[in-house]
């Protein structure tokens, strides 16, 4: 009675009392496999045999033996390794030749762990810290000022100028009137509590007011009409009458302008001399 042959599938010599591997379920002989299915090491050029660990990382495979830090040489077996340009790096060599330096502490920045960067320069975390109350700054918003970081809050203590009125920090566009600072919207018509940024306005008993509650609160009264005397009332009986005409220079009576002088009343003869 004959017995079933069992060869190897590419050269058929018979694998009785032989090693073989089984590839998608055919049998092959150790040399067979070696030749046509081996890993060729990266390092060494020769294939990764059977009796041997292969160790592959993205397609790329090496002996035991040949899977070394590229520059100090030391095993990277079971250790972790850095990739820079085909090359393979222990984290010491790859963190002293590619790894950013810290700009608070001048060590280096170790891979896998956070960094914050700006304008070219790198920290650690825990070193990227307010100048002033010395807290991490982490993803928050902060000011650089003089080659130093703040916080949104110290920077505000410490240089932002406070408005005379609520005596809180002025962030964005502010409006300077007499020489001091104030919010836009802090600064408004004593009488209505208009907003007077961008508009004409006077003052009186240094008091800004919007020209028509100036006019309604200090303005002479017209004899005709009673109303204000602002240029747009009408002609009186009289052959004088109220009309107004634009100035730069200070009214009467004391009178102070404002950022946008107003318009000054004069009198102005329109009846025969």
């Amino acid at each position: 009675m004959m017995t079933e042959r069992f060869d190897c599938h590419h050269c058929e010599e018979s694998l009785f009392g032989k090693k073989y591997i089984l590839r998608e379920e055919s049998p092959y002989c150790i040399g067979c496999f070696e030749a046509l299915y081996a890993s060729t090491c990266e390092e060494c050029g020769k294939p990764i045999g059977c009796d041997c660990k292969d160790l592959s990382y993205k397609d790329r495979h090496w002996h035991e033996a040949c899977f070394h830090c590229s520059r100090c040489k030391s095993s990277l077996v079971d250790k972790p390794f850095a990739a820079k340009e085909d090359q393979l790096l222990c984290m010491d060599c790859y963190s002293h030749q590619y790894s950013s330096k810290c700009q608070e502490c001048k060590e280096t920045i170790m891979p896998g762990t956070r960094k914050m960067e700006y304008k070219d320069s790198s920290w650690h975390e825990t070193c990227f810290i307010c100048h002033r109350c010395q807290q991490p700054i982490g993803t928050k918003s902060f000011i650089p000022k003089d080659n130093q970081n703040f916080c949104v809050p110290c920077y505000e203590k410490q240089y932002a100028l406070q408005c005379v009125q609520c005596k809180k920090p002025i962030t964005t566009g502010g409006v300077t009137y007499r020489e001091q600072p104030w919010h836009r919207e802090c600064f408004v018509c004593t009488a209505c509590k208009k907003p007077l940024s961008g508009q004409r306005f006077t003052s009186r008993d240094e008091f800004a007011y919007c020209l028509s509650c100036f006019c309604d609160l200090y303005a002479k009264k017209c004899a005709g009409c009673t109303n204000p005397i602002s240029g747009e009332c009408p002609p009186g009986p009289d052959s004088r009458t109220a009309t107004c005409s634009p100035s730069l220079s200070h009214p009467r009576d004391g009178q102070d302008t404002g950022l946008w002088p107003p318009n000054m009343f004069t009198y102005q003869d329109s009846g025969p001399r």
